[in-house]
């Protein structure tokens, strides 16, 4: 099976200084890799493909089959990485914390430590460690 780990440490080392940051690495029992990669701005195609090119040269097919995906993480998927928050600052979002609760607000004051979220009512303060899952507010 192809190690997940050494797949994130050759991202990573790949897109050092580039504005690109790793949301996550997946590589299930059929070795179906799937990175998920953004940029403040949005991620392009061409940065996709530089990063798939770079992890399938290596790999070897030879010694083991696998299937690679590179993409960013879509607008449904929760917040797995700090920088996503940073991105993500100005906007409505859904929180829900360690006990369950739900919370929806401005996403605002986005630090390495936490953030806070502007509702109706308050403004509530969150270190990330107290946020089970935050993703965007879907408008239509």
């Amino acid at each position: 099976m192809i190690n997940r780990d050494k797949i994130e440490e050759s991202v990573r080392e790949f897109i050092r200084g580039t504005g690109i940051f790793l949301v996550a690495v997946k590589v299930d029992s059929a070795n179906r890799i799937t990175v998920l990669a953004d940029t403040r701005e949005g991620i392009t195609i061409d940065e996709c493909v530089a990063i798939h090119r770079h992890i399938e040269k290596g790999l070897d097919r030879d010694a083991e089959d696998f299937e690679l995906q590179v993409s960013s993480p879509g607008l449904d998927v929760p917040f797995r990485a700090v920088e996503q928050y940073f991105k993500n600052e100005g906007k409505q979002v859904i929180v829900t914390d360690n006990e369950g609760s739900r919370f929806t607000g401005k996403l605002k004051n986005v630090t390495s430590g936490g953030f806070e979220l502007e509702s109706e009512m308050k403004d509530i303060s969150f270190n990330y460690d107290q946020v089970k899952s935050a993703k965007v507010v879907l408008t239509i």
